[in-house]
């Protein structure tokens, strides 16, 4: 089972950028944290993976109106950031779909 790379900081961009309140990126990170935890535990089924991504975007959506109430809003830059960490997490793992698939369901 690989573990993932523990020199990669998770949504780097967003906690780089003070319009976005850390508490909240934060949130965003456990939520992929937990889609790490599952493929370092060796899952492989494609679906099974992708019902973790779709998950992890739906409870990133519901985020939303909290970032409102903190003046922020999850917009260009916080969705290249955390596609950007999503692509690294497939690649990571050698994991076969897309970024764009993998955060399919986002409103962002």
């Amino acid at each position: 089972m690989k573990k993932f790379d523990a020199n990669y900081r998770l949504l780097e961009g967003l906690y780089n950028d003070g319009y976005f309140p850390d508490f909240l990126v934060d949130k965003i990170r456990g939520l992929m944290e937990e889609v790490i935890a599952v493929l370092e535990a060796g899952e492989q089924d494609l679906g099974k993976i992708q019902e973790k991504f779709d998950g992890m975007t739906l409870a990133i959506n519901d985020l939303e109106e909290e970032f409102e109430e903190n003046d922020s809003e999850l917009e260009t830059a916080a969705r290249e950031s955390i596609g950007e960490t999503v692509e690294y997490i497939l690649q990571w793992f050698g994991i076969g779909i897309g970024v764009e698939d993998a955060i399919r369901e986002r409103e962002w």
